[in-house]
């Protein structure tokens, strides 16, 4: 795992164009299209979107750090 995947999931959250370019190699507007159709999974707080680091995680296969 490299480092600036490891510091994306060490945040309980992060943004959709930085899921989109460290875990699948999308571009900005890709990376919301993903999260458009629920590609990437997305929590809504007030207006803006965030993805779940946990949700990222499974679809990754990634265990978490107990």
């Amino acid at each position: 795992m490299n480092e600036e995947l490891k510091t994306l999931l060490s945040r309980p959250t992060a943004s959709i164009p930085d899921v989109g370019r460290v875990c699948f190699g999308l571009a900005r507007q890709a990376s919301y299209a993903a999260a458009k159709t629920g590609d990437i999974p997305t929590i809504k707080v007030g207006r803006s979107l965030f993805v779940p680091t946990s949700a990222l995680r499974k679809i990754l296969g990634i265990e978490a750090a107990a």
